[in-house]
């Protein structure tokens, strides 16, 4: 299998979403591959973020791969709205999804979406590896390099050594690295993911 191939995905969460279109525009000019959709619920995280409406409505304006990362305590709930919103990848927690994850990557590949796993930081990342290896698999790992919730916390690079396990095991599996980057007082919070 050939190697998978570095992807940016810049994080739409510190965008003005009363210009989300233009912003995702702009991304996708700077040379973004897809566009990152961090989306809480404010009870497996404590913020609340945007939903399957402001996908829907973001899908009008632009083909780009909309790569969904659902911080939520019941990520079932969710894979109908957004498959029908027009999300291309729909990433859950394990946390969120221990006792039911193979129905959830069915539902999810059956609503055309791509199907991924992300993991925080204290959770081992042997946990992920039935989900990566099993008949019915993910397509993605996403790494969390910060606790999830909020943007600008500090990089913990220790968890770089789980995506060199992962990029070691498995040579063709996307897996993207997420964190916030603060960029000094004149720029917010700059929130991205990597696929590497």
């Amino acid at each position: 299998m050939a190697a998978a191939a570095a992807k940016i995905a810049p994080s739409m969460l510190s965008s003005d979403f009363s210009n989300l279109a233009t912003e995702a525009q702009r991304m996708l000019d700077c040379g973004a591959d897809w566009l990152h959709m961090d989306i809480m619920c404010s009870h497996f995280v404590p913020n609340l973020t945007i939903g399957a409406p402001v996908i829907e409505s973001l899908r009008k304006h632009t083909k780009a791969y909309l790569d969904c990362h659902l911080m939520v305590t019941n990520p079932l709930d969710y894979v109908e709205s957004f498959g029908k919103a027009g999300a291309s990848g729909f990433t859950f927690h394990i946390e969120a999804a221990r006792e039911n994850w193979n129905e959830l990557i069915q539902k999810i590949k059956a609503k055309g979406m791509k199907p991924g796993v992300s993991l925080k930081p204290g959770t081992p990342i042997e946990e992920v590896y039935p989900l990566v290896e099993g008949e019915n698999h993910v397509d993605l790992v996403l790494v969390m390099t910060v606790e999830p919730g909020f943007g600008g916390q500090k990089f913990m690079p220790e968890m770089m050594d789980k995506v060199r396990r992962l990029r070691q095991k498995y040579p063709s599996l996307d897996i993207e690295a997420s964190h916030s980057l603060f960029l000094g007082p004149i720029a917010s919070f700059l929130c991205f993911s990597v696929a590497i």
